[in-house]
């Protein structure tokens, strides 16, 4: 056995888990204790500043520079109060997590000493570099000046001894060079859109939110064993590996009681999240070994955000703090469940109402019914958009595999109201309606609460399910920052809601009632988005011939997936509702397509080092071992029983020879197409040559390596197999 995963398995002798004491038996006691909400806002503010920050957040007021100087003073005076030295601007840029840069309040004085000083000026607005974080080519490198500026909607907090405060982050021309900005913008779109088709039905309804519960899954590995395994720490994911004897077969792990050494890291996990006001609620194990998930309650979409980047980043500093690394990869191992991040979206009125969820009332339901339609529809037009927000070079090897969802997007409702959007179709006809005919109509829709009361299963396979009161979107990957998908959403859902409302408005300028011009409206939205409704397995092949009769796109390729970002439909949805303009629309998709091709490029030299010099050098040491074993039979036996006793000996020397062979001639081939598409002139013809030339090596290399794995002693293995990597908690 190698010296590294020796020591390895070792230290798994010594784990035990850690003690963790919240501060307080009552969570109401510290929970948001590290959080400057509304009420230290209240504390540690004048009134006339707290109320220019509430202006701010409910009317979006512009704040004053004399306010944002109190505002900043009381800041620090909370800050101090937890023992902080310095502030740092808290960010999202286009990588796979946050960014910040931490300064002291140290500043000198008039007379030469130093003091304690935060400013409204710092508060609001500070000047990091911006030249080496991904851009798309909006900046030239040497370009280097980018504005981060408060968002302050998004309340600071504290962690460790600095205070944190979520801003934008932009180019100095203007454009988005992070995630939060066309959130905001695509949430505001939303916001704007649903309010004038709620108004339709409600006059009291003045803004509307969207709102987002995210559930994460992740894996737990020891950390001596991440550490013994370079493709884990380099990658995210196993490269190399045979599968376990065991694994997820007796489906024995899925919700069962949880390991103590796991508990405590949970444990700490929640009390940090509650000390920053995170609602984490829900723990669990998940379907694979040593896979778990947190889930907290819904919030606004902004803050659900923040919240869920905030969490990846303390779950990592406090899984080391308990001998584990967390991996968030979409397929750390092969063969077994992936990690998604289900984003379960909602939209809700500053009246109470969420928008997806039946009424009390006829009136109710319709207002329900016309959202739910225009969530059909929107999805339906816009499958392309939601392909590509999810898109990455982890996620392909989740999606279509074990308990995640395929590449078609589709929608689930279930068949009760899916029957209940057919009766719509028939009942509604082009000719006035009668009195009766409405009255039908109403009480059909009247009935709804007690359809869903017994359609309460869910699709499992159903990329955007239905799921009593919000959609589920299954495909976002565990690894991604949630805003990718809910820009998309909401934007896209800001546009159906925009054309929803021009098209009664104009039959109602044809003197057509309203109610009358709503139920025609949802009758052609309903028929024309029929296709995007199934009920079905979505992993069947049937589905998928099914999926291309009805003309819905099954985009399994990465960079062809990310190509639909700048498609017409996605063009007008967000140029159209100004998430983005074009600069920054042609940007993303640059950067997306790089992301790509850097981390495949990643994975295929790491897999070249691991092989070449780990894996042949351990073959052939094996080899040698066999081959010195038959000198021996044959120095001591005769030639018919040496021939007899050593043909298995014999034809283990001739595979591991053949697979060694092909390892180091694939690698080499790997090497060549690494080259043939690094020298590709743009981002695009990179990212599809490396799709379609590089990464097949890396399955390739694989099974030659996993064969090799159950074909050598395991005394001498250089790294942890998967049964240790699984099943050690």
């Amino acid at each position: 056995m190698s010296k590294m995963r020796f020591y390895a398995l070792k230290e798994l002798t010594n784990r035990s888990a850690v003690e963790v004491t919240p501060p307080s038996s009552k969570l109401s006691d510290y929970y948001a204790s590290h959080v400057f909400d509304r009420k230290k806002m209240q504390e540690y503010l004048p009134r006339e500043a707290f109320k220019a920050v509430m202006d701010a957040i409910e009317k979006a007021t512009p704040i004053s520079r004399e306010m944002a100087d109190l505002i900043a003073n009381g800041m620090k005076s909370w800050a101090k109060s937890l023992n902080v030295t310095h502030y740092t601007h808290w960010f999202q840029p286009l990588t796979d997590g946050t960014a910040e840069k931490h300064d002291g309040f140290i500043e000198f004085s008039e007379d030469g000493g130093v003091i304690e000083r935060f400013s409204g000026k710092l508060l609001i607005q500070q000047e990091p570099d911006a030249s080496s974080f991904p851009n798309g080519g909006i900046r030239n490198t040497f370009e280097a000046r980018g504005y981060t500026a408060w968002d302050v909607s998004s309340p600071a907090f504290v962690v460790d001894t600095t205070l944190c405060i979520p801003t934008i982050f932009i180019s100095y021309t203007g454009e988005a060079l992070d995630y939060k900005t066309p959130l905001l913008k695509a949430l505001a779109a939303v916001d704007k859109a649903a309010t004038e088709v709620c108004q339709l039905f409600d006059k009291n309804v003045t803004r509307v939110y969207a709102n987002l519960g995210w559930e994460q899954e992740y894996f737990l590995v020891d950390l001596a064993l991440y550490n013994a395994r370079p493709d884990l720490c380099l990658t995210g994911r196993t490269l190399m590996g045979h599968s376990s004897a065991k694994d997820q077969q007796l489906e024995d792990h899925y919700f069962g009681s949880i390991p103590p050494r796991v508990t405590s890291f949970m444990k700490e996990l929640e009390i940090e999240c509650h000390k920053l006001g995170i609602p984490v609620k829900t723990r669990h194990n998940e379907v694979a070994p040593n896979q778990f998930e947190l889930a907290p309650i819904f919030e606004n979409a902004n803050l659900a955000n923040d919240h869920n980047q905030l969490v990846m980043d303390l779950m990592k500093r406090i899984a080391s703090k308990h001998q584990f690394a967390v991996l968030f990869h979409e397929k750390p191992y092969s063969g077994v469940n992936g990690s998604g991040k289900h984003n379960n979206w909602s939209l809700s009125t500053d009246t109470g109402i969420n928008l997806f969820a039946p009424g009390r009332n006829p009136k109710g339901n319709m207002l329900f019914i016309t959202f739910l339609v225009n969530v059909l529809m929107m999805v339906y037009k816009n499958q392309n958009l939601l392909r590509a927000s999810i898109a990455s070079a982890s996620n392909c090897y989740r999606l279509g595999a074990n308990e995640a969802p395929p590449s078609i997007l589709s929608i689930f409702l279930g068949k009760q109201l899916s029957a209940m959007l057919d009766e719509i179709v028939k009942k509604v006809t082009d000719t006035k309606m009668t009195p009766e005919e409405k009255t039908i109509l109403k009480l059909g829709i009247g009935r709804i609460p007690e359809i869903l009361l017994d359609n309460t299963d869910r699709n499992r396979t159903s990329p955007f399910a239905f799921t009593g009161n919000r959609f589920e979107f299954r495909a976002t990957g565990s690894s991604a920052n949630c805003a990718a998908p809910m820009i998309a959403i909401n934007a896209a859902m800001a546009s159906q809601l925009n054309e929803f409302k021009a098209s009664v408005d104009k039959l109602m300028e044809e003197e057509v009632g309203k109610d009358e011009a709503i139920f025609r409206v949802l009758k052609e939205m309903i028929i024309a988005s029929e296709p995007i409704r199934f009920e079905g397995d979505g992993y069947s092949e049937e589905w998928k011939q099914e999926a291309a009769r009805r003309g819905l796109s099954n985009i399994s390729c990465v960079p062809e997936a990310l190509l639909h970002y700048t498609d017409h439909q996605s063009r007008y949805v967000l140029l159209g509702e100004k998430i983005f303009n074009e600069s920054e629309l042609t940007s993303r998709l640059e950067v997306e397509l790089e992301k790509f091709t850097k981390k495949v490029q990643i994975e295929s030299r790491v897999l070249g080092d691991l092989a070449i010099n780990h894996i042949v050098p351990i073959a052939v040491s094996y080899q040698n071992r066999l081959l010195e074993n038959l000198r021996g039979l044959k120095e001591i036996f005769s030639p018919e029983e040496f021939e007899t006793m050593s043909g298995d000996r014999k034809e283990l020397v001739r595979e591991i020879s053949r697979r060694v062979t092909a390892i180091k001639t694939l690698v080499a081939e790997m090497i060549e197409a690494r080259k043939v598409a690094n020298n590709k002139p743009t981002h695009k013809e990179q990212a599809f040559t490396y799709d379609e030339m590089v990464r097949p090596y890396l399955d390739k290399i694989r099974d030659h390596i996993d064969h090799l794995e159950m074909e050598i002693d395991d005394d001498i293995w250089p790294l942890p197999k998967y049964r240790e990597l699984l099943f050690n908690k």
